[in-house]
């Protein structure tokens, strides 16, 4: 079983945590030849989590955030603590037929064919400032639907914050015009 790369510490010198200790690399999931970065251990570890929230809510604590959309499943983790720190709202962008009222829909390209998300209709009001929130940022397909999404509700993207990016997929360049946070590199 993968273990965590993490010491007992966390912190580094001057209070930096390098978060990668608290992520583990599990092999062939969920299919052969995929290494998964999992996030678990971070996000167990009360003060690196709160460490890593109150990061991600400083680098937006300048800016006019209205609300925060964040993406299923594990995006809620993060986007409903970062929400709680902002003192803003918390939008949740789910899978089709997940939502219980009237939705806007958008198709988006998986590996292995195509998914939907969904928001409901009144989630996002014109003119709002969204901060797009997810865990990881790998291909970019889901979040470019969230912003399809978010810019046919007139909504005013003002970033998209992850814990962790993966950088080979290359994710970043579909979203060339959302500034990106991403606290973890691979």
């Amino acid at each position: 079983m993968p273990e965590y790369n993490h010491d007992d510490s966390g912190l580094a010198s001057g209070g930096v945590i390098d978060y990668r200790k608290y992520c583990r690399d599990i092999p062939d999931y969920p299919k052969k030849g995929i290494i998964f970065r999992d996030i678990t251990g971070l996000l167990k570890n009360g003060p690196v989590f709160k460490q890593a929230i109150d990061e991600i809510a400083g680098h937006y604590s300048t800016k006019q955030v209205d609300v925060v959309v964040s993406i299923e499943a594990r995006g809620f983790l993060i986007g409903s603590a970062l929400a709680y720190r902002l003192g803003t709202g918390l939008v949740p962008v789910r899978k089709k037929g997940k939502l219980p009222w009237r939705v806007y829909r958008k198709a988006y390209d998986l590996e292995y064919g195509q998914d939907h998300l969904e928001v409901h209709q009144d989630g996002i009001e014109p003119e709002q400032n969204v901060l797009i929130v997810d865990d990881v940022i790998a291909t970019g397909g889901t979040v470019e639907a969230v912003a399809t999404l978010i810019r046919e509700m007139k909504g005013n993207i003002i970033g998209a914050a992850f814990l962790m990016e993966l950088v080979e997929l290359k994710g970043r360049e579909k979203l060339i015009d959302i500034p990106l946070l991403s606290l973890i590199k691979y």
